[in-house]
């Protein structure tokens, strides 16, 4: 299934508590649950001023329906196409 990355402007993002990311956290669950288990959210990161959330989802329209249910907007979506790591450089050697 493809994989997606989603970038939010989320001004003051890396000043939120903790509780105030677990209720961030709680909201998107429930709302996924809501979509059924096509779609799987799977980390975010976040930033000063920006979220971005990596998920696995069957089409870019359903990441942004699981977007417009939450209060913050999605700036982009984009679907990766390879990842890399530390060991793809090995393969060069």
């Amino acid at each position: 299934m493809p994989k997606y990355v989603n970038e939010r402007d989320f001004p003051g993002a890396g000043k939120l508590s903790t509780a105030e990311l677990q209720q961030i956290a709680q909201k998107s669950c429930d709302f996924l649950r809501r979509l059924g288990p096509e779609i799987q959210w799977q980390e975010r990161y976040v930033t000063d001023n920006k979220i971005y959330c990596v998920y696995i989802a069957p089409n870019k329209d359903m990441i942004l329906a699981h977007a417009q249910q939450d209060d913050f907007p999605v700036t982009s979506v984009a679907p990766v196409r390879r990842v890399i790591e530390p060991t793809t450089a090995e393969a060069l050697r």
